[in-house]
Protein backbone atom coordinates (compact mmCIF):
# COMPACT_ATOMS: atom_id res chain seq x y z
CA UNK A 1 0.00 0.00 0.00
CA UNK A 2 3.27 2.24 1.39
CA UNK A 3 4.28 1.60 -2.67
CA UNK A 4 0.27 3.02 -3.97
CA UNK A 5 0.55 6.35 -2.06
CA UNK A 6 2.51 7.92 -5.11
CA UNK A 7 -0.40 7.33 -7.69
CA UNK A 8 -3.02 7.23 -5.05
CA UNK A 9 -4.37 9.63 -2.88
CA UNK A 10 -3.67 8.51 0.45
CA UNK A 11 -7.02 9.18 2.05
CA UNK A 12 -8.68 6.74 -0.88
CA UNK A 13 -6.20 4.26 0.04
CA UNK A 14 -7.47 4.27 3.35
CA UNK A 15 -10.80 4.04 2.81
CA UNK A 16 -10.41 1.14 0.55
CA UNK A 17 -8.04 -0.71 2.95
CA UNK A 18 -9.97 0.12 6.06
CA UNK A 19 -7.03 1.67 7.78
CA UNK A 20 -6.98 4.24 10.01
CA UNK A 21 -4.37 7.19 8.89
CA UNK A 22 -2.60 6.86 12.26
CA UNK A 23 -1.94 3.03 11.66
CA UNK A 24 -0.50 3.63 8.26
CA UNK A 25 1.99 5.70 8.94
CA UNK A 26 2.62 3.34 12.22
CA UNK A 27 3.59 0.75 9.58
CA UNK A 28 5.49 3.04 7.09
CA UNK A 29 7.94 4.58 9.83
CA UNK A 30 8.58 0.53 11.22
CA UNK A 31 9.47 -0.58 7.71
CA UNK A 32 11.81 2.19 6.96
CA UNK A 33 13.01 1.86 10.42
CA UNK A 34 13.45 -2.39 9.38
CA UNK A 35 15.37 -1.27 6.48
CA UNK A 36 18.24 0.55 7.98
CA UNK A 37 20.40 -1.81 8.19
CA UNK A 38 20.20 -2.94 4.63
CA UNK A 39 23.18 -1.96 3.57
CA UNK A 40 24.77 -3.25 6.82
CA UNK A 41 23.32 -6.49 6.85
CA UNK A 42 24.54 -6.92 3.15
CA UNK A 43 28.12 -5.78 4.18
CA UNK A 44 28.30 -8.72 7.08
CA UNK A 45 27.15 -11.24 4.43
CA UNK A 46 29.82 -10.07 2.07
CA UNK A 47 32.87 -10.18 4.63
CA UNK A 48 31.11 -13.24 6.10
CA UNK A 49 30.84 -15.04 3.23
CA UNK A 50 34.07 -13.71 1.66
CA UNK A 51 35.85 -15.40 4.41
CA UNK A 52 33.72 -18.82 4.03
CA UNK A 53 31.75 -18.23 7.65
CA UNK A 54 35.42 -18.16 9.43
CA UNK A 55 34.92 -14.47 11.08
CA UNK A 56 32.56 -14.42 14.06
CA UNK A 57 30.96 -11.06 15.04
CA UNK A 58 34.56 -9.47 16.37
CA UNK A 59 36.53 -9.89 13.12
CA UNK A 60 33.57 -9.03 10.98
CA UNK A 61 32.86 -5.40 13.05
CA UNK A 62 36.89 -4.87 12.54
CA UNK A 63 36.89 -5.77 8.87
CA UNK A 64 33.75 -3.40 8.20
CA UNK A 65 35.88 -0.73 9.95
CA UNK A 66 38.68 -1.50 8.04
CA UNK A 67 36.32 -0.81 4.87
CA UNK A 68 35.43 3.11 6.34
CA UNK A 69 32.21 2.14 8.14
CA UNK A 70 32.06 3.13 11.99
CA UNK A 71 29.75 0.57 13.23
CA UNK A 72 29.17 -0.92 16.66
CA UNK A 73 30.43 -4.99 17.58
CA UNK A 74 26.93 -5.18 19.23
CA UNK A 75 24.99 -4.14 16.44
CA UNK A 76 26.80 -6.54 14.08
CA UNK A 77 26.44 -9.13 16.64
CA UNK A 78 22.80 -8.35 16.68
CA UNK A 79 22.24 -8.54 13.55
CA UNK A 80 24.71 -11.77 12.53
CA UNK A 81 21.78 -13.53 15.08
CA UNK A 82 19.09 -12.22 13.16
CA UNK A 83 20.88 -13.64 10.02
CA UNK A 84 21.52 -17.05 11.42
CA UNK A 85 24.88 -16.37 10.40
CA UNK A 86 27.39 -18.05 13.17
CA UNK A 87 30.92 -19.77 12.90
CA UNK A 88 31.25 -23.49 13.75
CA UNK A 89 33.32 -24.66 17.34
CA UNK A 90 37.30 -25.76 18.04
CA UNK A 91 37.63 -29.40 17.69
CA UNK A 92 39.77 -32.04 19.44
CA UNK A 93 43.65 -32.55 18.83
CA UNK A 94 46.32 -35.23 18.07
CA UNK A 95 48.70 -36.28 20.59
CA UNK A 96 51.92 -38.05 20.53
CA UNK A 97 53.36 -38.49 23.39
CA UNK A 98 54.74 -41.23 24.61
CA UNK A 99 56.23 -40.87 27.71
CA UNK A 100 60.04 -40.04 28.03
CA UNK A 101 62.01 -41.61 25.28
CA UNK A 102 64.38 -39.16 25.59
CA UNK A 103 65.66 -35.78 27.08
CA UNK A 104 62.80 -33.40 28.68
CA UNK A 105 63.54 -29.47 28.12
CA UNK A 106 62.58 -27.06 31.06
CA UNK A 107 59.40 -24.91 30.51
CA UNK A 108 61.40 -21.71 29.43
CA UNK A 109 58.57 -20.60 27.85
CA UNK A 110 56.13 -20.01 30.87
CA UNK A 111 53.10 -19.50 28.76
CA UNK A 112 54.73 -15.64 27.68
CA UNK A 113 52.92 -16.03 24.54
CA UNK A 114 53.77 -12.14 23.36
CA UNK A 115 57.11 -11.19 21.64
CA UNK A 116 58.33 -7.79 20.94
CA UNK A 117 59.55 -8.85 17.23
CA UNK A 118 59.60 -11.28 14.61
CA UNK A 119 61.72 -14.67 15.48
CA UNK A 120 61.67 -14.14 19.20
CA UNK A 121 59.25 -17.09 20.26
CA UNK A 122 58.43 -19.97 18.49
CA UNK A 123 55.81 -22.73 19.29
CA UNK A 124 55.13 -25.94 17.21
CA UNK A 125 53.39 -29.22 17.29
CA UNK A 126 51.57 -31.86 15.54
CA UNK A 127 47.70 -32.46 14.42
CA UNK A 128 46.24 -35.37 12.77
CA UNK A 129 43.55 -34.96 9.99
CA UNK A 130 41.12 -38.09 8.47
CA UNK A 131 40.35 -39.23 5.51
CA UNK A 132 37.86 -41.77 4.75
CA UNK A 133 40.16 -44.58 6.41
CA UNK A 134 43.53 -42.27 5.75
CA UNK A 135 45.59 -40.06 8.11
CA UNK A 136 47.67 -36.79 7.11
CA UNK A 137 49.35 -35.22 9.66
CA UNK A 138 50.45 -31.22 9.61
CA UNK A 139 54.08 -29.80 12.00
CA UNK A 140 53.71 -26.48 11.53
CA UNK A 141 55.86 -23.81 13.67
CA UNK A 142 53.92 -20.61 14.61
CA UNK A 143 55.86 -17.06 15.86
CA UNK A 144 54.21 -15.81 18.61
CA UNK A 145 55.19 -12.12 17.48
CA UNK A 146 52.55 -11.84 14.85
CA UNK A 147 51.07 -15.46 15.26
CA UNK A 148 52.37 -16.17 11.48
CA UNK A 149 52.89 -19.79 10.28
CA UNK A 150 56.87 -19.54 9.76
CA UNK A 151 57.12 -22.95 8.54
CA UNK A 152 55.33 -26.09 7.86
CA UNK A 153 55.40 -29.55 6.73
CA UNK A 154 52.30 -32.58 5.94
CA UNK A 155 53.10 -36.16 5.88
CA UNK A 156 50.36 -39.38 6.08
CA UNK A 157 52.88 -40.63 8.61
CA UNK A 158 53.76 -38.95 12.40
CA UNK A 159 57.59 -39.89 11.52
CA UNK A 160 60.52 -37.98 12.66
CA UNK A 161 61.58 -36.73 8.88
CA UNK A 162 58.54 -34.29 9.01
CA UNK A 163 59.33 -32.52 12.24
CA UNK A 164 63.16 -32.22 10.88
CA UNK A 165 62.05 -30.76 7.24
CA UNK A 166 59.96 -28.38 8.95
CA UNK A 167 62.08 -27.40 11.40
CA UNK A 168 65.31 -26.27 9.01
CA UNK A 169 62.74 -24.67 6.76
CA UNK A 170 61.90 -22.62 9.33
CA UNK A 171 65.83 -21.96 10.06
CA UNK A 172 65.29 -19.94 6.41
CA UNK A 173 63.28 -17.52 8.36
CA UNK A 174 65.98 -16.86 10.64
CA UNK A 175 68.62 -13.54 10.27
CA UNK A 176 72.39 -14.17 11.56
CA UNK A 177 71.23 -12.74 15.20
CA UNK A 178 68.06 -14.22 15.56
CA UNK A 179 67.68 -16.70 18.71
CA UNK A 180 64.24 -17.80 19.14
CA UNK A 181 63.07 -20.07 22.31
CA UNK A 182 61.35 -22.85 20.11
CA UNK A 183 58.55 -24.11 22.35
CA UNK A 184 56.36 -28.07 21.84
CA UNK A 185 54.50 -29.65 24.40
CA UNK A 186 56.63 -33.16 25.18
CA UNK A 187 55.96 -35.49 21.99
CA UNK A 188 58.73 -38.17 21.02
CA UNK A 189 59.87 -35.96 18.43
CA UNK A 190 60.62 -33.08 20.50
CA UNK A 191 62.90 -35.34 22.30
CA UNK A 192 65.00 -36.92 20.28
CA UNK A 193 68.59 -35.51 20.15
CA UNK A 194 68.17 -35.55 16.18
CA UNK A 195 65.91 -32.80 16.70
CA UNK A 196 67.97 -31.12 19.86
CA UNK A 197 70.85 -31.28 17.83
CA UNK A 198 68.82 -29.11 14.93
CA UNK A 199 68.24 -26.64 17.49
CA UNK A 200 71.44 -26.57 18.73
CA UNK A 201 73.85 -26.08 15.82
CA UNK A 202 71.77 -22.77 15.41
CA UNK A 203 72.20 -22.15 19.37
CA UNK A 204 68.23 -21.84 20.05
CA UNK A 205 67.17 -22.94 22.84
CA UNK A 206 64.44 -25.63 23.54
CA UNK A 207 61.49 -25.46 25.46
CA UNK A 208 58.65 -27.90 26.33
CA UNK A 209 55.04 -27.62 28.22
CA UNK A 210 54.77 -29.37 31.43
CA UNK A 211 53.55 -33.32 31.07
CA UNK A 212 50.22 -33.34 30.04
CA UNK A 213 49.58 -29.33 30.37
CA UNK A 214 47.86 -28.13 26.83
CA UNK A 215 47.32 -25.01 28.30
CA UNK A 216 51.41 -24.06 28.30
CA UNK A 217 51.41 -24.37 24.51
CA UNK A 218 47.97 -23.03 24.07
CA UNK A 219 48.81 -20.63 21.05
CA UNK A 220 49.89 -23.16 19.02
CA UNK A 221 46.58 -25.47 20.37
CA UNK A 222 44.17 -22.13 19.14
CA UNK A 223 45.59 -22.21 15.65
CA UNK A 224 44.85 -25.75 15.30
CA UNK A 225 41.46 -25.36 16.56
CA UNK A 226 40.72 -22.43 14.22
CA UNK A 227 42.29 -24.68 11.16
CA UNK A 228 39.70 -26.95 11.61
CA UNK A 229 36.56 -25.21 12.86
CA UNK A 230 37.21 -22.73 9.55
CA UNK A 231 38.65 -25.18 7.11
CA UNK A 232 38.25 -28.80 7.74
CA UNK A 233 35.31 -29.52 8.65
CA UNK A 234 33.63 -26.79 6.51
CA UNK A 235 34.80 -28.73 3.19
CA UNK A 236 34.68 -32.77 2.38
CA UNK A 237 38.26 -34.20 0.39
CA UNK A 238 37.95 -36.38 -1.59
CA UNK A 239 41.78 -37.71 -1.04
CA UNK A 240 44.64 -36.76 1.12
CA UNK A 241 45.92 -35.03 -1.81
CA UNK A 242 42.95 -32.66 -1.75
CA UNK A 243 43.10 -31.97 2.00
CA UNK A 244 46.88 -31.27 1.48
CA UNK A 245 46.40 -28.47 -1.30
CA UNK A 246 43.58 -27.21 0.86
CA UNK A 247 45.86 -27.03 4.00
CA UNK A 248 48.37 -24.78 2.07
CA UNK A 249 46.02 -22.90 0.24
CA UNK A 250 44.20 -22.11 4.14
CA UNK A 251 47.71 -20.99 5.76
CA UNK A 252 48.15 -18.82 2.90
CA UNK A 253 44.81 -17.70 3.90
CA UNK A 254 45.44 -17.23 7.69
CA UNK A 255 49.21 -15.78 7.00
CA UNK A 256 47.99 -13.17 4.51
CA UNK A 257 44.52 -12.25 4.62
CA UNK A 258 42.57 -13.37 8.03
CA UNK A 259 42.50 -10.43 10.32
CA UNK A 260 43.50 -10.71 13.66
CA UNK A 261 41.76 -8.84 16.74
CA UNK A 262 45.03 -8.16 18.52
CA UNK A 263 47.30 -7.17 15.72
CA UNK A 264 44.47 -4.20 15.17
CA UNK A 265 42.23 -5.80 12.69
CA UNK A 266 45.91 -7.30 10.25
CA UNK A 267 46.74 -9.95 9.26
CA UNK A 268 49.77 -11.08 10.46
CA UNK A 269 52.11 -10.65 7.53
CA UNK A 270 50.26 -7.41 7.12
CA UNK A 271 51.24 -7.04 10.70
CA UNK A 272 54.66 -8.19 10.07
CA UNK A 273 55.39 -5.61 7.24
CA UNK A 274 53.83 -2.62 8.04
CA UNK A 275 55.76 0.40 7.43
CA UNK A 276 56.27 0.80 11.54
CA UNK A 277 55.68 -1.64 14.33
CA UNK A 278 53.38 -0.39 17.01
Amino acid sequence: MAGLRHEFPVQGLLKVAGLARSTFYYQCKASQKADRHAQLKARIRSVFEQHKGRYGYRRITSAIRHLGTAVNHKTVQRLMQLMKLKSLVRPKKYRAFRGTVGRIAPNVLQRQFDADAPNQKWVTDITEFRVGEQKLYLSPVLDLYNGEIVAYETATRPAFAMVAGMIKKAFRRLGADDRPVVHSDQGWHYQMSAYQALLAQRALTQSMSRKGNCHDNAAMESFFGTLKSEFFYLNRFESIEALRTGIKRYIHYYNHSRIKLKLKGLSPVMYRTQPSRP
